[in-house]
């Protein structure tokens, strides 16, 4: 465990929003996006300045706008924040977090991420489905949802006590929607998402990031990173090629990913990124880690409340 006992987490899709990077412009830390624009060869900062909402509602615009917002951030408080005892991010978060950790550069980071959108998107486009939310459920209880239904369904993300998500094809999240309200689930709240992400229904995906990742150079991070797919820290590089496509297609386990980082000695956690997303789900699964954000430069100052 490090001295100051800090994780570093990182958000996902569905913070996105219209200008959330506006307020980095001219910080000295907005390089990371003239660096990325120059590895990537597209123009990337009108992501995070001026898209509108349809444009962050593609999947490829939200992760990629996501990623930026984060990764500036990072960079404008990286080097005053004592070694973390390590590093996750949910979701897409969790391409940010191995970026920030060491364990990919910038640009071969940023083209992952824009492949890995674009990936799941072609699966979601030829495989459709949905997600919905369960609150009030637990895993037990969503499974059950689930088995239930005719069509395919499974669960997606265990978020936090209370807070599951079910994905599939539009019939079976219907179908296990509907079961769940019946086993007495709270409230079934569907999802504007573009498809049934983190399920088999991403094999395609996985496929292709599987051979595209083939050639990457993995370095060791410079903490552990905490893995989604099940909720293990690990301080290998090498790994990653076969977590990263696998990742696409099996269900977020951010309540275990909490859970471990707290365990691996987190006595505070720092946010990086636009929104409170990581908070929200901390509060209710480790209640007695505080979470601080890093959304603009104005919270750069705070961070020794953290540190």
């Amino acid at each position: 465990m490090g001295a100051t006992g800090v994780a570093i987490v990182f958000p996902g899709q569905g913070t996105q929003q219209p200008g959330m990077g506006a307020p980095w412009r001219g910080h000295p830390a907005w390089r990371v996006v003239e660096e990325a624009e120059d590895a990537f060869g597209e123009p990337l900062a009108s992501l995070i300045l001026d898209a509108g909402p349809e444009d962050l509602a593609r999947t490829r615009g939200a992760q990629l706008a996501v990623l930026l917002t984060s990764l500036v951030a990072w960079e404008a408080v990286r080097d005053t924040v004592p070694t973390p005892v390590a590093f996750a991010g949910h979701s897409l978060g969790q391409v940010t977090a191995l970026i920030a950790a060491g364990v990919l550069p910038l640009d071969v980071g940023v083209r992952f991420a824009a492949r890995r959108a674009e990936c799941t998107q072609a699966a979601a486009d030829a495989n459709p489905g949905r997600m919905a939310a369960l609150l009030g459920a637990t895993v037990a209880l969503a499974e059950e949802a689930c088995t239930a239904a005719p069509d395919a369904c499974w669960v997606a993300n265990d978020n936090a006590p209370g807070q599951v998500v079910i994905a599939g094809t539009p019939s079976g999240v219907e179908a296990g929607m509907a079961r769940a309200k019946e086993l007495g689930v709270k409230r079934a709240t569907p999802l504007n998402v573009g498809g049934a992400f983190h399920t088999p229904l991403m094999d395609p995906a996985s496929a292709v990031l599987t051979a595209e990742l083939a050639a990457v150079v993995f370095a060791a991070p410079g903490a552990p990173v905490v893995s989604n797919h099940d909720g293990a820290p690990y301080t290998d590089g090498d790994g990653w090629r076969d977590r990263l496509p696998e990742h696409v297609r099996v269900p977020v386990r951010w309540r275990t990913t909490l859970e471990t980082v707290a365990g691996l000695g987190a006595t505070s956690m720092l946010e990086v990124g636009h929104g409170s997303m990581i908070a929200g789900l901390a509060k209710r699964t480790v209640p007695d880690v505080p979470v601080r954000n890093v959304a603009t430069p104005d919270d750069v100052p705070v961070i020794s409340e953290v540190a």
